[in-house]
């Protein structure tokens, strides 16, 4: 049998198979007939010299050792051709185009919609897209355009602008205060109902080198998902760990241990440095930069409403 030309469209359907686990589903994901997707697979394992690319599991089809080798490259792929269209979409000299943005969840729900909002205002030409997610976006692959990280960047490509510390603090909402106590030291939070991770993060170890001994078992509602805690926390389900500038929106909220608890979050915005001449890329990039530094600013001015002052200890 002649072996079939490779194209991008075989890894699409490599893609839509390995991410849904069926033929079917991936078909539909990708708005193709199945037939046509199990035809791009099969011509991919004969171009591999018969290696089977999926295996049937009762969860469906699963990635064999040979279809993990090919994952990386083929999303690599993916991201290229995204960021080719984002290219396409507006000349590198004019404020016209797609701009892809990744955040954290907090950030990326929280903090930027207001602040791409005020930039499309003025340049409405602009399109946006956001991913907001606590994985981090691989730049070099062009995963995205623009990031808002909370490490320091290390790769030498990339041009990266520190925007300040944002700062953590406790809190809890005044009806959970009323019903439960208000807690004034950190003995205290062993008997009341705290709000924290799931499963440990890079966040959670970066607080713990800070003193703070934080393990699941403390936690009565658990979530890896931080705007899921934030939202706890409004809601009076208990205390946790939240940006103190985003508390500060909801009045009914009481920061605690305000002298002692202050965790920093260092915040960088970084963009790749083969986008540094397109007009709308370092339009963004520079807007979300001054931005956030005024959002980092509002974190540490002015005040909050704070319970009594806390002594010093330990869980």
């Amino acid at each position: 049998m002649e072996r079939a030309t490779l194209s991008w469209d075989h890894c699409r359907s490599l893609l839509g198979v390995y991410r849904t686990g069926s033929l079917s589903a991936a078909a539909r994901a990708l708005g193709v007939t199945q037939p046509t997707v199990a035809r791009h697979v099969e011509q991919l394992e004969q171009a591999l010299g018969g290696a089977s690319l999926f295996t049937r599991s009762p969860q469906g089809l699963a990635p064999t050792e040979a279809a993990e080798t090919l994952i990386p490259h083929a999303l690599t792929m993916e991201a290229s051709a995204a960021a080719m269209l984002r290219a396409a979409s507006g000349p590198a000299d004019a404020l016209a185009g797609v701009v892809r943005i990744t955040a954290s969840e907090v950030i990326g729900i929280e903090v930027l919609p207001p602040i791409l909002a005020d930039l499309a205002a003025t340049h409405p030409q602009i399109a946006f897209e956001l991913v907001a997610s606590n994985e981090t976006a691989d730049l070099l692959r062009r995963d995205a355009d623009i990031a808002v990280r909370m490490v320091r960047p290390s790769q030498t490509a990339l041009i990266a602008r520190k925007i300040g510390d944002i700062p953590l603090g406790f809190f809890a909402h005044e009806d959970y205060l009323a019903r439960r106590g208000t807690p004034v030291t950190l003995r205290d939070l062993s008997g009341h109902a705290l709000i924290g991770f799931d499963h440990e993060t890079t966040s959670v170890q970066a607080l713990r080198a800070r003193g703070l001994d934080l393990r699941r078992d403390m936690f009565a509602f658990r979530t890896d998902s931080d705007v899921a805690q934030l939202s706890a926390i409004r809601s009076g389900l208990g205390i946790g760990i939240c940006q103190i500038a985003l508390a500060r929106r909801d009045p009914r909220l009481v920061r605690l241990f305000p002298e002692k608890m202050t965790f920093p979050l260092e915040t960088w915005v970084t963009m790749h440095g083969d986008l540094r001449g397109n007009r709308r890329m370092r339009l963004v990039f520079d807007h979300l930069a001054r931005a956030l530094t005024a959002y980092v600013k509002t974190g540490k001015d002015g005040s909050t409403k704070n319970a009594p002052a806390a002594r010093q200890g330990r869980f």
